[in-house]
């Protein structure tokens, strides 16, 4: 027999009783009847209750385990009395008695059980969090991701991608976020960085002549922490392809996230028609570039029936150039407790407030309420109200200025209504491609023009788009958002050096700067380069709305914390005065 086991605890039947076992595993629980002890024995695969009475030659022993000590047991499988089986278990019509006992690992006392559903605070699950994921729940969430992560891969073999390696040690590339910088102690003042992606690497595959790459790639960000983004290092599956237009990377990558979605969502429904929504028409509608279309609720622009108004608030705010007042329908919430809760969640958010206006009924039937219809008069509330399609019931709540100081609030503010008044599916994932990004941004405060997204992106128009105002410049860049989260972001490239230099003559950067900051990429491209074009999705968001999570530290096995230190390994720490000084560094004491 093996030295530890013969079984694991998950494949015990009726079939085995009589035989004599081997089990190993972890003591889950234990119980004690009447001096019959009862051990539920976990291990990776399950669960076996194992059993002992003092007629056992090792019931002493037995007697003196804890909870998640590592034994060894040997015993005889016994058929459970129809009236005690347990058919939560897989092992649930047998249980298995005693005849011997090792003890493998002895355990100290528990700081976090195993069994059950205690809450615990992250801190303690994050520093005990081998123990934290011999917890079902948690167990149950890594091997989902494995799982997610074997579908992907065997998705993307089928669609006819090949996987390659690109370097984790490697030079700075400009993707919006910090790079983690890695000292070189061959040359001296020198240093490597840990890839934020492989976007390089897989242009330069391209240029090599390989025609569909795909990776799951590890990206390394020095980024403040998020609930739904790691500080320090996440995973995607990142992928490239030669000869492609926009449509060609979205039929590629929707079938792979598609039915990864079908095959893990747990029934929920997965919608298969991924519409295409501009940017620009994103935060129109929905105050943000990554909208949760399981909320039906599509914000309107209802300027001009404000503009010369009676409410003087929002009839000044007209006169001035750039602004604008939109409207949130809320079918369902036309009653004046909820509407003032909604004004009160507007000020929570850092806003003065939001308007509102409800219909109910009144002495002449259908009425509007609320102070803004009381100065803007009956007409124009009654314009308002068939433009958003509302009635009886019904409320509508208005935000004005410039957009870009109230579509966030706006945006989330659509989230809450639709949630409090039950317009937002919970059991679908809802996708849609956000399209036609705009190349470039201006600083407000130093009127400096920048890239607002992936600068190696291709401008709609090519070379001559470049020629007007910068910040009417669209990309072919494309996110795909999925109940309110990006899922995926990508590009055609920019694989014109004339346009290259350009675009990025147009960001403040000097041929002669992006020949220095990517000599690799500049240099390819005077060799052929194909047109090409990709995107990245993010493994881990993808397993946190599968798992239904909203915390993407339960969907990866050794997460930092929210201060991006790994309070298991105790990282990061400090180095030796030895090892600084093989890399020619001083750490400066900090104020």
């Amino acid at each position: 027999m093996h030295a530890y086991r013969s079984h694991t605890c998950a494949d015990l039947r009726k079939s085995h009783v009589g035989q004599t076992v081997r089990l190993a595993g972890w003591v889950h629980r234990v119980r004690d009847h009447g001096g019959v002890l009862f051990i539920d024995l976990r291990d990776h695969y399950g669960v076996t209750q194992v059993l002992c009475d003092p007629d056992s030659p090792v019931f002493e022993a037995v007697e003196s385990v804890r909870s998640e000590w590592c034994i060894r047991i040997d015993g005889d499988v016994k058929a459970r009395d129809d009236e005690l089986v347990n058919p939560k278990l897989a092992t649930g019509e047998i249980e298995v008695f005693i005849r011997d006992m090792e003890v493998l690992g002895a355990s100290d006392e528990l700081p976090l059980m195993v069994f059950g559903d205690q809450d615990y605070p992250e801190e303690t699950r994050l520093k005990y969090r081998y123990l934290d994921l011999r917890r079902e729940g948690l167990h149950d969430k890594i091997m989902l991701r494995s799982a997610v992560v074997k579908d992907l891969r065997e998705r993307m073999w089928a669609q006819g991608f090949t996987e390659f390696q690109t370097p984790i040690i490697t030079a700075s590339s400009p993707e919006g976020a910090r790079d983690f910088l890695v000292p070189s102690r061959l040359h001296p003042g020198r240093f490597y960085a840990l890839p934020q992606a492989p976007q390089l690497f897989k242009q330069l595959i391209m240029v090599s002549g390989f025609d569909r790459y795909f990776q799951i790639a590890p990206c390394f960000r020095d980024e403040d922490p998020r609930a739904d983004r790691a500080p320090t290092d996440f995973y995607q599956l990142d992928l490239e392809m030669s000869f492609v237009e926009q449509q060609d990377v979205f039929d590629a990558i929707q079938p792979v996230v598609q039915g990864c979605f079908e095959a893990f969502g747990n029934g929920r429904r997965v919608d298969s028609v991924w519409p295409h929504i501009k940017f620009a028409d994103a935060m129109r509608w929905y105050g943000t570039d990554k909208p949760d279309l399981r909320n039906p609720i599509k914000m309107q622009d209802v300027s001009e029936h404000f503009r010369g108004s009676g409410f003087a608030i929002f009839a000044k705010l007209l006169e001035q150039e750039g602004t604008e007042i939109r409207a949130i329908p809320a079918k369902g919430g036309g009653s004046r407790k909820f509407c003032d809760r909604m004004n009160a969640y507007a000020q929570q958010q850092g806003l003065p407030g939001m308007g509102y206006i409800f219909w109910r009924d009144g002495a002449e039937g259908m009425e509007a309420a609320g102070p803004l219809a009381k100065n803007i008069g009956p007409e124009r509330t009654e314009a308002i109200r068939q433009q958003l399609h509302l009635g009886k019931g019904d409320a509508a709540f208005f935000l004005g200025g410039k957009p870009a100081a109230f579509e966030s609030v706006a945006g989330r503010a659509r989230i809450v209504i639709g949630e409090e008044l039950g317009l937002t599916e919970t059991d679908r994932f809802a996708f849609c491609w956000i399209v036609d990004f705009p190349m470039y941004e201006k600083d407000d405060e130093t009127g400096i023009i920048d890239f607002s997204h992936n600068p190696f992106s291709m401008p709609q128009g090519g070379v001559e788009a470049l020629d007007g105002d910068p910040l009417q410049v669209l990309g072919w860049q494309y996110d795909l958002a999925c109940n309110g989260y990006e899922l995926v972001s990508g590009a055609i490239r920019n694989h014109r050096l004339d346009v290259m230099f350009k675009a990025f003559g147009l960001a403040g950067y000097s041929a002669e700067e992006v020949e220095r900051r990517f000599p690799g990429l500049v240099t390819a491209f005077r060799y052929g380069p194909p047109p090409h074009g990709g995107c990245a999705a993010g493994i881990d968001r993808m397993v946190m709305l599968l798992a239904d999570e909203i915390n993407i530290r339960e969907v990866i096995m050794f997460p930092m914390n929210q201060r991006a230190e790994d309070a298991m390994m105790s990282a990061p720490s400090e180095p030796t005065n030895e090892q600084l000084m093989e890399l020619g560094l001083r750490v400066l004491p900090q104020d």
